[in-house]
């Protein structure tokens, strides 16, 4: 089960019950938050999660509504006596502009480590989950992220006994070791069944739709993407300030073959985005109009 929260849904700037977009997910324990602007930790800790338990922050670009609240956030995990490394991923030169940020946060009581991404793809292996980063295409670089977890095949015993595979070593093999004993080695998938379906969440804010969305969001269980725009006549500003609309977003939601669209990253007028969720339901019918807050348990399916 894989915890997914959209903690905040307002682009450019926070407001009366509406903080900046970023969002949290929890599996087996890992916490992993996705962009840091002014006030996330307080959308922390209105949704009751403890900023203590987050051990990697995705950035998808450095423009102050999806950074600026690390300061504040990375203070907070200090005095929760996190003293576990925290890993930041970024795009190229998110390193310089967190640590300028963080002057005011000095003293630390634990490790920063930084993944800066420069490929127009890359995958980032972190225990059970998979980060795979995408470029996408706003003002500055920009990164949208697919939060994947796979799932072994099931075990079969009969698989082990063909491969003359020692029962002394099956959970050892379930768990993903490979063993090397008396001189012959022993690989999962001796006694293993094909890979079963995992889980995949797809996030993008701040770019124009581009291929690479729908391409990485292929399948996903979940796709939250931003709708900066849903008021009719608004295309062209979209296309001037590098931003979707919501028909854009569900046209990518369709290609992608995703099962659901969360919509968020709104304009400051947008002040009723439910009100216009229709023309994107129109494209994509599984649409819905993210609120602050919003919140899921992506289930494994069944067998």
């Amino acid at each position: 089960m894989l915890e997914v929260c959209l903690l905040g849904t307002s682009g450019m700037m926070p407001l009366p019950g509406r903080f900046l977009t970023s969002a949290m997910t929890r599996y087996n324990g890992m916490g992993l938050l996705i962009d840091c602007g002014e006030g996330t930790q307080v959308a922390l800790r209105k949704r009751g999660f403890s900023c203590h338990d987050i051990d990697v922050i995705l950035i998808t670009h450095t423009h102050g509504d999806h950074i600026s609240g690390l300061p504040g956030l990375l203070l907070s995990m200090g005095n929760a006596e996190r003293t576990e490394p925290v890993m930041i991923v970024g795009p190229a030169g998110t390193r310089k502009v967190a640590e300028a940020l963080c002057i005011i946060a000095p003293e630390l009581p634990f490790e920063i480590e930084y993944r800066e991404l420069t490929a127009p793809a890359e995958e980032i292996p972190l225990r059970e989950y998979t980060v795979c980063a995408f470029r996408v295409s706003h003002s500055i670089a920009t990164y949208g992220y697919s939060i994947v977890i796979r799932r072994q095949g099931r075990f079969q015993p009969e698989k082990a006994a063909a491969n003359a595979v020692p029962m002394s070593l099956w959970s050892r093999l379930q768990k993903g070791a490979i063993i090397e004993e008396n001189g012959r080695i022993y690989t999962p998938d001796m006694i293993l069944g094909p890979e079963r379906k995992g889980l995949k969440l797809t996030y993008c804010t701040d770019s124009r739709p581009t291929a690479s969305i729908p391409a990485a969001a292929q399948g996903a269980d979940l796709f939250i993407c931003e709708g900066m725009y849903g008021e009719p006549g608004m295309e062209k500003k979209a296309r001037d300030h590098r931003h979707m609309t919501f028909v854009e977003a569900a046209t990518m939601a369709r290609d992608a073959g995703v099962r659901e669209l969360w919509l968020t990253h709104y304009s400051p007028s947008l002040v009723h985005p439910e009100a216009y969720v229709d023309t994107a339901r129109a494209v994509f019918p599984n649409t819905v109009a993210a609120r602050d807050g919003q919140f899921v348990d992506l289930m494994f399916e069944e067998e």
